[in-house]
């Protein structure tokens, strides 16, 4: 059988590009000041190629799971190759998930092993004490990086630097079974573990040549975790199988994104809404318009920077909707309205808002998203979880959770997730609003808008608190907060509480985790003033 007679898994859709192209440079993972790495096609079939045979030693074969708990590292693409030849499911764990969370993720998968980094083992240990169950299969170490080997671990640069050997004998050709595990963000609870089919590779493929619209004088740039869905699909799996250069940091990084798509001429970035406000809130620069960006792919932008960023930093946003379950909508730059996600694809998906009885909403009538395909089954698989799996597409359709209106040409609007709309006095209150106007602020380096029940105790009702990251070396005045937001805002948008931390939490896919706030609040602490 020639290369073009095979099927288009990862693992032979990389062998192919490995012949055709062996020392190609397709990514590169830089660490800021420390030494970048790049990884060729030749890098991932082979190093692919050793950790395959390592999972096949260890007891690890086709359905079994296994964990990779790391930043954005070359041993990531590795391990999904393994993956992919081996049949096992890989199972990508967000870097910061640590404790109770990062135990339920490696036992709710039932996963027999796990690779990670020297970074991040102490967190691993912690979490899985006595476990033999969930073995230590790797720890990847930076040497140049001051990284020192932790005895009684297998040294996962050892591993990649041993003796070349083939693929598996008995190779995954499969498109239809699962290669991953990817779990949600949590951030109303116990994330949930959605069963990934290897065919949706080819999906991405299809949105990177007819939706993004890449070409091949194109460099992508991501900061996302390369274990959140929107890296491995707006970034990572177009880059790898159309041969465009990606650059991946190892994590997020609002300060330097602009010296970083500068410095390697990075034409395209993937952003979600929370980052974007991060990125607006920094000083503005005399170089903001200079530089080699021309499209944003942005999940959540918030309409009131919407424009001021694309004028700002010179480039065009192009807005999207998804989720790891399903559902897909977009608006390219100049076709819909400013504010929009967009519109599903024609004779591919239908989505409609609808009240609590499935009736379908007027326009402009807040009500809850749901999609399915227009040819097919719609189907959600949480791992070990089969009701909450039927619950999520009842009725054949996906229940997003998120409240959403259309306008009258049917351009579809979030407008809050289930359970999270700010309400005040009987109005709707848009945090992006208010996130803008303080983030204008010179001291304010990162804000979260969110809500807590009102002092009042009216049902529905919120009191809104402000969550915001001085920048190093400057405190937060209050008064100052105030002043901004008595000015720029109406005074039912401006916020009760002032709530001044250390640092937003996020999740792996950069969405603001308010529930952690929301924990943390308390009107007696000192950290909080009333507005």
């Amino acid at each position: 059988m020639s290369m073009t007679d095979k099927p288009l898994t990862f693992s032979f859709m990389m062998e192919a590009m490995a012949q055709k192209r062996p020392d190609f440079k397709i990514l590169t993972f830089e660490y800021g000041d420390d030494p970048e790495e790049t990884v060729t096609y030749r890098d991932i079939f082979v190093k692919g190629c050793k950790l395959a045979h390592w999972l096949k030693e260890k007891g690890i074969g086709a359905g079994d799971k296994f964990a990779v708990v790391m930043a954005n590292h070359p041993e990531f693409v590795y391990a999904f190759f393994a993956a992919s030849a081996t049949g096992a499911v890989m199972v990508p764990i967000d870097p910061r998930s640590k404790g109770d969370k990062l135990r339920y993720q490696l036992e709710n998968s039932e996963a027999k092993g796990v690779f990670t980094t020297a970074d991040l083992l102490d967190d691993l240990v912690e979490a899985l004490p006595g476990n033999d169950n969930c073995p230590v299969l790797g720890v990847a170490y930076r040497p140049a990086c001051g990284e020192v080997v932790v005895p009684g671990y297998p040294n996962l640069n050892e591993i990649l630097a041993g003796p070349e050997v083939g693929p598996p004998a008995d190779r995954k050709t499969d498109l239809s079974g699962p290669i991953e595990i990817i779990y949600t963000s949590g951030t109303t609870g116990n994330p949930k573990g959605v069963t990934i089919k290897e065919d949706r590779l080819g999906m991405y493929i299809f949105f990177a040549q007819k939706i993004w619209q890449y070409n091949q004088d194109d460099i992508l740039y991501t900061g996302l975790s390369l274990t959140h869905g929107n890296a491995q699909a707006v970034t990572l799996m177009p880059s790898l199988a159309l041969g465009i250069p990606a650059v991946f940091s190892h994590k997020f990084t609002k300060t330097r994104i602009w010296d970083i798509a500068r410095r390697y001429g990075c034409t395209s970035f993937s952003l979600l809404g929370g980052m974007m406000m991060g990125i607006y809130s920094e000083p503005v620069k005399p170089n903001d318009h200079d530089n080699p960006v021309r499209l944003v792919i942005s999940a959540g932008t918030p309409p009131a920077i919407w424009k001021d960023f694309e004028e700002r930093f010179n480039v065009k946003i192009h807005e999207w909707y998804g989720a790891v379950e399903g559902g897909f909508a977009h608006n390219p730059p100049g076709v819909g309205p400013i504010g929009s996600f967009g519109k599903p694809l024609p004779g591919v998906m239908e989505m409609k808002v609808v009240r609590e009885d499935d009736s379908e909403c007027a326009p402009f009538e807040k009500g809850e998203l749901i999609c399915r395909m227009v040819r097919g089954n719609t189907e959600v698989d949480y791992y070990g979880n089969k009701e909450a799996s039927e619950e999520k597409t009842r009725g054949g359709w996906l229940r997003t959770g998120d409240i959403c209106h259309t306008d009258e040409e049917g351009w579809l609007y979030f407008d809050f997730r289930v359970g999270g709309g700010l309400r005040r006095q009987g109005e709707f209150i848009q945090p992006d609003y208010i996130e803008r106007i303080i983030a204008q602020h010179p001291d304010v380096s990162d804000v979260c808008v969110y809500g807590i029940p009102a002092a009042s105790g009216a049902p529905g009702e919120s009191d809104i608190v402000a969550a915001v990251v001085p920048f190093p070396g400057k405190g937060i005045d209050p008064n100052s907060i105030r002043e901004a937001c008595i000015a720029g805002l109406e005074r039912n948008a401006i916020p009760s509480y002032l709530q001044v931390v250390d640092e937003i939490p996020k999740t792996a896919s950069e969405k603001n985790l308010e529930r952690v706030l929301r924990d943390n609040f308390d009107p007696a602490h000192e950290n909080v003033y009333q507005l």
